[in-house]
């Protein structure tokens, strides 16, 4: 199936402009996967990858999960599972439904095997998301990236992400708070000094109030009973390392779950593709980020002294890029850009080369691994 979409999908796909391509994408997957693809991986993905990873007091059926940005409204959850996701974060998703930027706002760089956007928070709105999850059987982690609406000044950011927290936090297994997009004005200031501390010491007071609540839905701990949800920051790779150490010791400091590194780069450094200028502004994605998320990965696991669980995203396009991460301190992987890239097999590919890997390479479990290149 891998070849097949290589070389008569993706051509095909790849001459529709990438938005559209996407939406076609998502679409198809709602629609059903073809049931002898379906078949093959289902039969498959329990073989081919490590042993199941318990992190956030949660259970993931593999490492390799599904980036913030491409299911935004939680509409092919499964589908995606059934690809060989271990898990899938849904959003990102605002407090009122917006259409995010003008179009043309997604473009491919094939030469870079990368991917450049600006589509700014573009979904359903969190109720519509949340009562969507509410009424699906899920086959995976689901966790849900939130952001502040564009036309919130960031004064009153805290309000607008407290509004969206309440409404998904019933039914996500996990919370993401994005304050790390460059694609709505003036978001990145959120991840700094005070900014930073004033919102995530009130969603962490938030997140114990609503663990107090019956609950709606969403994870629950072996008990049975409502458990506070893992609240996860999602930085950007265009910091410093003391502004790392600072969100690093603001984390620990408030008790977060963890940290996903990284959102999409501004820098366009080293890219191949010619006049870049052409496709304005946006993040960066794919493999130009393979190195600097590693690197930032690397740097907060250090300062962490690896207290503090890293969801490395930024450049996997094989088993070998996904190892690096691990080694560089993540403990569970997400991909996006790699698997536009990759088509239907992708996850099946890179947990199978990775258990392969961490066999080769004398590693009883993933975990073992982690940080193992520091």
């Amino acid at each position: 199936m891998g070849a097949l979409y290589k070389r008569i999908i993706r051509p095909v796909m790849f001459g529709l402009d990438a938005e559209t391509a996407h939406e076609i994408g998502i679409e198809s997957l709602r629609l059903g996967l073809s049931p002898a693809f379906a078949r093959e991986i289902a039969a498959s993905r329990y073989q081919s990858h490590a042993a199941p990873i318990e992190l956030f007091g949660l259970r993931f059926e593999n490492p390799l999960g599904v980036a913030a940005g491409f299911d935004k409204n939680g509409v092919v959850v499964n589908q995606l599972a059934a690809l060989g996701f271990g898990f899938v974060e849904v959003g990102t998703v605002t407090l009122k439904p917006q259409k995010g930027n003008e179009k043309p706002r997604m473009f491919r760089l094939p030469d870079d095997q990368a991917l450049i956007n600006r589509l700014g928070f573009n979904n359903d709105g969190a109720a519509a998301v949340a009562d969507r999850l509410s009424r699906l059987e899920r086959k995976c982690v689901v966790g849900v990236n939130i952001g502040k609406n564009k036309d919130v000044p960031n004064e009153e950011a805290v309000e607008n992400y407290l509004a969206v927290f309440e409404l998904v936090h019933p039914v996500a297994d996990y919370i993401t708070v994005n304050v790390s997009s460059p694609n709505t004005p003036n978001l990145r200031e959120l991840q700094h000094g005070e900014n930073l501390e004033e919102l995530i010491g009130a969603l962490v007071e938030r997140n114990r109030v609503l663990r107090r609540t019956p609950p709606g839905g969403g994870a629950q701990n072996e008990g049975g009973t409502q458990n506070s949800k893992p609240i996860l920051i999602k930085i950007a790779p265009d910091l410093s390392e003391s502004e790392i150490e600072m969100i690093v010791d603001s984390c620990i400091r408030h008790g977060i779950a963890g940290i996903i590194a990284t959102n999409t780069t501004i820098s366009r450094d080293g890219l191949k593709t010619s006049a870049i200028e052409k496709f304005g502004a946006g993040g960066l994605s794919g493999r130009p980020l393979a190195s600097r998320s590693n690197e930032v990965i690397s740097t907060i696991y250090r300062y962490s002294q690896g207290g503090l669980p890293i969801i490395g995203v930024g450049g996997i396009f094989s088993p070998e890029d996904a190892f690096e991460k691990i080694a560089s301190g993540a403990s569970l992987l997400q991909t996006y850009t790699g698997f536009v890239y990759g088509g239907p097999s992708f996850a099946h590919d890179i947990n199978s080369g990775l258990a392969r890997l961490l066999k080769e390479r004398g590693f009883e479990t993933l975990k073992d691994a982690v940080g193992c290149g520091i």
